[in-house]
């Protein structure tokens, strides 16, 4: 079983983080106004938080058997899973895994495998982690964060976020591993509950096409997108938290004979290579 924070009461929603992080710090500020209608659980994945490293390497099927588990622990039956990065591999495999538990499924910029570009970003990463002489801060800063938005910063609000000691769990390195070798292709099929994928269209960790393809492997999964980079629980939390919650209500029935809207498009079995045009900020 993993460490877990859990907040609010309601029907369950478990939120599962990316590289480095934990589940409050990727998901902190929404999952607080989710729990005003959800029981919220955050586990920390392995290295994270308080959850200890395993003996051997991580491993997408035990990791996702500890979710369902954890999930249980903290008292829900049924619950939504939701992931953002490796934390939405390690979604999907909850939802394959635990079909007569998992009601819906919520990927953000997240990936089935790791694609030549995403692959080559890892190992640098790998690299420049293992080498602990403090350039991690700057490095992801670069790859997590949307051109529009640190473009958006001054000189100074850009320093102290290159100081900020971002994705720096002491499982960091073992988690790239799992990212690395992970592929969740074969389970896609294999989920039954419904499904909203959403890209960062700014994201230049974890490109949109891997979301396209994720949502392309998902029976009747939807695709949504949203403006921010790899870190868009930071740059774009109202618009993930209205997504988010459009999507718990119709899990939940409470959305039924409404219109879908219009930020979702389905995808279909010839494979939609598109995903939503979002209206760009006026500039002054």
């Amino acid at each position: 079983m993993l460490a877990y924070d859990i907040r609010g009461r309601g029907p369950g929603l478990v939120l599962l983080h990316g590289i480095g992080s934990t589940g409050t710090g990727t998901w902190g500020a929404l999952a607080d106004r989710l729990a005003a209608d959800h029981t919220v659980v955050l586990p920390d994945l392995p290295g994270s938080g308080r959850s200890p490293l395993p003996g051997g390497p991580l491993e997408t099927g035990a990791l996702a058997d500890q979710v369902l588990a954890t999930a249980r622990a903290a008292g829900l039956g049924d619950f939504v899973v939701g992931g953002a990065s490796v934390g939405a591999a390690v979604a999907v495999a909850v939802a394959a895994n635990g079909p007569d538990r998992v009601r819906g499924l919520f990927t953000l910029a997240g990936f089935a495998r790791p694609r030549t570009a995403l692959w080559l970003s890892l190992e640098l990463w790998a690299s420049v982690a293992a080498r602990q002489d403090g350039s991690s801060g700057s490095f992801l800063t670069s790859l997590c964060f949307s051109e529009e938005h640190l473009a958006s910063l001054t000189p100074e609000e850009e320093q102290r976020l290159a100081a900020r000691p971002v994705a720096s769990a002491p499982g960091t390195s073992q988690q790239i591993a799992l990212a690395l070798g992970l592929d969740v292709r074969r389970l896609l099929p294999a989920v039954a509950a419904p499904t909203l994928v959403v890209a960062a269209m700014g994201d230049r960790l974890v490109a949109p096409e891997h979301s396209v393809e994720l949502a392309e492997g998902i029976p009747g999964a939807r695709l949504a997108a949203v403006r921010g980079g790899h870190a868009a629980t930071v740059e774009e939390p109202e618009r993930i938290g209205d997504i988010l919650t459009d999507f718990l209500r119709e899990v939940h029935g409470r959305g039924a004979g409404t219109p879908e809207p219009p930020a979702f498009q389905r995808t279909s079995g010839t494979g939609r290579r598109f995903l939503p045009a979002l209206p760009r900020p006026a500039r002054p």
